[in-house]
């Protein structure tokens, strides 16, 4: 017998473990369906969430307009009659990751042509992840020589997996740090110091942030700035604030170009896309980038939404508008405790920002001063 076949029976077979601790241990999914009541302005739960992996479904029903929870099934059954479906994530959350293996491998037995869509690789890295695809090269390889994510073996092997057993594409669909750096620093007039085939790893279209994404992010980015020690509005951050956003958008551009490229690639194929929730929360971002280049996509969203109490899992009607599903999760702990000394980590996050640095900054120059907090 073959190495690739025994490789492929102990995948099969760990696959088929996972799958059964999937139905079997987290305490929400061995409880009957919880259902929802109206507590002032928001919607409870009728159950607690137990533990990271405990989770609820929520759909506006179409007929009544009103949330109602919804089974794994049924939320399968919706999403795979659309052409690309976002899975935003709380990035490191296992309760997000164990749910979107859940789903890719649904929506491939519902319809065999699909690809992987994945923000936790770069376009750069393309050929060393379809070399990996290929069995040309081990896993050791697509870490290190493809930047893997590190929580990577826990997080998002288990989908690439499923994708290479199967021959499914898989799509570095994110642009390069560095580049991005690069934008966020001198905005996106410095792609013409960019080699032609560095140009090619960040969107050929780049569309300015405008409206309610614009807003969005100026006020993520005005909570980073007091992490740092407070917002300015002088000339040069709003210079600096203007720059950032062009790197974020740069960013949301070229992984809507990657999956409407990979469309073209694999025609008929439906696509699961990956990345953090700020990029695709309220159709904005990713999303509607991707609208522009194909308006006759339908595209679903679904939108992780941490609990502030897992005893009484809660949610506001205004939190429906983010997605075409909404996942209540059981929240991760607090970064600080109150009162909490955290001058180090302030001072670790400025050391980080000034060490990322473009390679083609001008030399008589300086930069605005630079490309920040990943949302």
């Amino acid at each position: 017998m073959s190495t690739l076949s025994k490789a492929t029976r102990v995948f099969r077979r760990s696959l088929a473990t996972l799958m059964t601790l999937m139905i079997t241990t987290p305490a929400a999914l061995a409880q009957s369906a919880p259902s929802l009541s109206a507590v002032g302005e928001e919607h409870r739960l009728s159950q607690g969430f137990e533990d990271f992996y405990d989770t609820a479904f929520i759909l506006k029903d179409a007929r009544t307009g009103q949330p109602r929870v919804a089974g794994f099934a049924e939320v399968a059954a919706l999403l795979s009659a659309y052409d690309v479906v976002f899975f935003g994530e709380s990035h490191r959350h296992p309760g997000v990751h164990l749910q979107q293996q859940r789903l890719f491998r649904a929506l491939v037995e519902r319809d065999p042509r699909y690809i992987l869509s994945l923000e936790q690789f770069e376009r750069d890295a393309q050929p060393v992840l379809d070399a990996y695809l290929a069995g040309k090269v081990g896993e050791n390889a697509l870490k290190e020589q493809g930047r893997a994510w590190d929580n990577y073996p826990t997080s998002y092997r288990p989908l690439v997996e499923f994708a290479r057993i199967r021959g499914l594409p898989v799509v570095a669909a994110e642009a390069p740090t560095w580049a991005i750096v690069c934008i966020g620093q001198w905005g996106p007039e410095i792609l013409d110091r960019f080699t032609p085939e560095e140009r090619a790893w960040v969107a050929r279209d780049l569309n300015p942030g405008a409206g309610a994404y614009r807003a969005k992010y100026m006020r993520f980015q005005a909570g980073a700035a007091a992490h740092g020690g407070g917002a300015s509005q002088s000339p040069e951050a709003l210079l600096k604030a203007e720059r950032s956003l062009a790197g974020q958008t740069a960013r949301d551009d070229t992984m809507a170009e990657s999956i409407y490229l990979a469309r073209k690639a694999y025609p008929g194929s439906k696509v699961l896309h990956l990345n953090g929730n700020f990029h695709s929360a309220g159709f904005l971002g990713t999303v509607e980038r991707l609208k522009l280049r194909d308006p006759s996509l339908k595209i679903a969203v679904i939108d992780p939404l941490e609990v502030e109490d897992p005893k009484t899992p809660s949610f506001k009607a205004a939190d429906l508008e983010n997605g075409t599903v909404l996942q209540l999760l059981y929240p991760n702990p607090p970064s600080f405790a109150p009162g909490e000394d955290t001058s180090a980590w302030v001072r670790a996050l400025m050391s980080k920002r000034k060490a990322n640095t473009c390679k083609y900054a001008p030399q008589a120059a300086s930069p605005a001063p630079g490309y920040a907090d990943r949302p």
